[in-house]
Formats: structure tokens, sequence, C-alpha cells
């Protein structure tokens, strides 16, 4: 199938197809004698993996550990569960910064009269 094909069925820009292929996380596929790419439903696949994986927010560094986990047939699930439980770590860290963001922004809102006047008390803790 053609990169048009492919990125129908993957779900996947065409764009973003060549961007994953000029970084490694797909194989530069085989062109026809006009240089068009041709790509395979083990490509389309492979795609499919990376955009679940990018969906759930994994970065492309980990998507490709995860691609090398999944084409090792030898790996140890632990492996891959041991890269699920870092990701969740750290997703737990950016929750609590979030939250503790907005607890302070719900802070600084309470304080702002919201009204004409000029003094905002969101803007003075801003500018202290």
């Amino acid at each position: 199938m053609n990169i048009g094909q492919a990125a129908q069925a993957s779900g996947i820009t065409a764009k973003m197809i060549r961007y994953y292929e000029s970084i490694g996380l797909l194989a530069a596929p085989p062109r026809t004698e006009a240089g068009y790419r041709v790509y395979t439903v083990s490509d389309v696949q492979r795609l499919r993996f990376i955009k679940r994986s990018r969906d759930l927010g994994f970065s492309l560094d980990r998507i490709a550990q995860l691609l090398a986990l999944w084409k090792d047939k030898g790996r140890r699930s632990a492996d891959v569960k041991d890269l699920a439980r870092q990701y969740i770590e750290e997703l737990d860290q950016d929750i609590r910064k979030l939250q503790s963001i907005r607890a302070e922004l719900e802070r600084l809102a309470s304080c702002c009269h919201g009204d004409s006047r000029p003094e905002c008390p969101i803007l003075e803790e801003l500018a202290s």
C-alpha cells in the first residue's frame, strides 16, 4: 500500500509516518521504480502500535523501547511492566504538580474581587 493508504489504515498522517521513518521508529519501506513508498500490513500494525502508545502519552524514546520489547519474543514481561510503572510514577508526579498549581491559582482567583477596580491580587502576586 502507498503512504496515503498506510496513513488511513493506521490513523497517522503521512507527514508523521515520514517523521517516524526519519527517527527510526519505522524502517524505511522499499520503493517502487517511480520512488513511491510501499508499506506492508506489518508496517501498518507497527504504526498502530506507535499511535496507541502516543495516545497514552509515551515519549518517542519509550516507544522505541516498547517496540524493541514487542519485537523481542524472548523478552520478560517484567521489563515491559517496569517501563509502564516508571511512566506511571512520572504521571503521578505530574498530577501532583498540576494539582498544586491549580490550588495556588484557585487561591489567587478567590482573592481577586473581579470587579472594575484596577487592583488585582493575582497580578500583584505574579509581580512579587
